[in-house]
């Protein structure tokens, strides 16, 4: 497999690709994320806000096999469909940054001038302050709730698709075939989306897959602090925050949550990791001279 940049893929690289542990690793786990979330109706016992009285903060068991928290609510059956709230939050927001900021990002690099100076210094600033607390300063502003939160974590990793799609496109202008679709003709729309957009695609791949692992610890982080996902949705920060206080005497109530924050985050780095790695021109040149 190759691009018109030259990169090749050739059989020891689609072996390695085949036969990446991280590769294998990330995409089972997030395969199963995605099962979970999918299947949450019928793989969970109960439903996720169903009460049962008198089982309050239960230690797991046959009846309850990851325990109840403090109403009685089973922990397993939360813990499935907050998959679906963290899915339901990383992929519309992430969707949403990789298409606005991938063409304006092209946009920027493409045409350059003001625009591209001023857009830049933007980004800059944005940068200069932590995520997590730009992300509380807009959802408060906002208000908390899902597509509020959706919004703000578009607008928080945006810059991240423009800036790398900027740079991509600065570095693909100056290529041979870029400069000989332009001399033949090519209208601009033609050659940004038959030419740049195509190679950019492998690098934003791997952006993807890292935004998303981000963006689930951002969600799990403001429903923590009460301005994500509102109860009794089941968000997975928002079970580590009502369980901390039980923690000494009920850990299932955090360990569970805990878990399947860092699975999906591990899934998701580990998706991107292979990706980077398997995209890397210097693997595929040594590639090239050993098959």
């Amino acid at each position: 497999m190759s691009d018109e940049t030259g990169r090749v893929m050739g059989p020891r690289g689609l072996r390695r690709a085949l036969g990446s542990g991280s590769l294998l690793a990330g995409g089972l786990i997030v395969a199963g994320l995605l099962v979970a979330a999918l299947a949450a109706p019928w793989l969970a016992p109960y439903a996720p806000t169903t009460i049962f009285p008198g089982a309050e903060i239960q230690p797991p068991g046959p009846r309850f096999l990851l325990g109840t928290d403090e109403v009685g609510r089973d922990i397993l059956s939360r813990v499935l469909y907050g998959s679906r709230v963290s899915l339901g939050v990383a992929i519309p927001s992430v969707a949403l940054a990789v298409l606005a900021g991938t063409s304006l990002g092209v946009g920027l690099g493409y045409g350059g001038g003001a625009p591209d100076l001023l857009a830049m210094r933007v980004f800059d600033v944005l940068f200069a302050f932590p995520p997590i607390l730009l992300a509380i300063a807009l959802v408060a502003a906002l208000g908390p709730s899902t597509v509020n939160l959706v919004l703000t974590i578009a607008v928080l990793t945006l810059p991240q698709f423009a800036v790398l799609a900027r740079s991509a496109t600065l570095a693909l202008k100056p290529q041979d075939f870029v400069q000989a679709a332009r001399a033949l003709g090519a209208s601009h729309r033609r050659i940004l989306g038959g030419h740049i957009l195509p190679n950019l695609a492998p690098t934003l791949a791997v952006q993807t897959s890292l935004s998303l692992s981000i963006v689930i610890l951002v969600e799990a982080a403001l429903s923590f602090l009460g301005l994500g996902t509102q109860p009794p949705a089941p968000s997975w920060g928002g079970m580590l925050s009502r369980g901390r206080q039980y923690m000494t005497i009920a850990p299932w109530l955090v360990l569970a949550p805990g878990l399947a924050i860092m699975l999906a985050v591990l899934g998701f780095n580990l998706l991107g990791d292979a990706q980077r790695d398997l995209l890397d021109p210097r693997r595929g040149a040594a590639d090239r001279r050993t098959s």
